[in-house]
């Protein structure tokens, strides 16, 4: 008999699913707006003259 597992609650049974999940939200929101901060930054020094 598996008490203790039939004791613990849908939150416990699903929290580290949710929690990867947004940890995996939090670093695309990262990703994607370090990705546009150099997209601008390269073109503003294209812009500029100043490419490589």
């Amino acid at each position: 008999m598996n008490i203790i597992n039939d004791t613990r609650s849908t939150l416990e049974k699903h929290m580290p699913l949710l929690v990867g999940l947004l940890a995996a939200w939090l670093a695309g929101r990262a990703l994607k707006k370090m990705f546009w901060t150099a997209f601008g930054m390269y073109w503003a020094l294209r812009a500029t003259g100043v490419h490589f």
